[in-house]
């Protein structure tokens, strides 16, 4: 086991090319779709992907991820699985080897937190659980469903907007704002998946770039 101090280091240093581009500021979004009737086949068109993307609750990706709290944060390369309410997020620096490990069920919203020096943590809130750990605010309950450019369930969504291209752009919910900057094109029946997203919420930043999604069967 090391301290996450140590693995944010050593995470930083090792990965400090490949995460760049994660944590390089971000320019201004332009202006989103304003027509009442474009705003609608924008809309239709994300309900077609919510329903596919509903219908296959096993998938996972990877990639690379950037947070910052205040200040402090880290960066490091990310593995998300899901299956159904059920996942398992692992952050790594490769060159080490050194890793932590979340695993969590958003229904039930606990979750288990491995790869800290004196053991594994549980709580009944995987993100409060990882703020005291860590001090890393991740919303990781809703994150599933953003990830996938999907609104969280079981919270009101304050504004969604999309872009030119009729892709979604921003989602606001609890207090976070996600704007989805890249795009992964259509692939035979899969839909539009997010490359490029960042979710902010007053100092809170978390920056993901995904490497590849897979649907397959786990």
């Amino acid at each position: 086991m090391i301290s996450l101090a140590r693995f944010t280091a050593v995470a930083v240093s090792s990965l400090l090319l490949a995460a760049c581009a994660t944590r390089a500021p971000q320019a201004s979004l332009p202006p989103p779709l304003s027509a009442p009737a474009e705003i609608q086949a924008a809309e239709n068109a994300q309900a077609q992907r919510a329903a596919w993307l509903n219908g296959h609750p096993q998938w996972s990706f990877e990639g690379r991820v950037a947070i910052n709290n205040a200040g402090k944060g880290g960066s490091g390369r990310i593995d998300w699985r899901q299956d159904g309410p059920r996942y398992v997020v692992s952050l790594s620096a490769p060159v080490t080897r050194q890793s932590w490990r979340l695993t969590g069920d958003t229904h039930s919203e606990a979750g288990r937190l491995e790869g800290l020096e004196g053991g594994p943590r549980e709580g009944e809130d995987a993100e409060a659980l990882l703020l005291e750990a860590t001090g890393w605010d991740i919303p990781v309950n809703a994150l599933a469903r953003w990830a996938q450019g999907l609104s969280a369930e079981g919270m009101p969504t304050e504004n969604q907007a999309f872009s030119t291209e009729g892709r979604l752009q921003t989602i606001e919910q609890a207090g976070w704002r996600i704007d989805y900057r890249e795009w992964f094109d259509a692939v035979d029946q899969q839909p539009q998946l997010p490359r490029r997203i960042e979710a902010q919420r007053d100092r809170a930043t978390v920056r993901l770039i995904v490497d590849s999604w897979d649907f397959s069967p786990q």
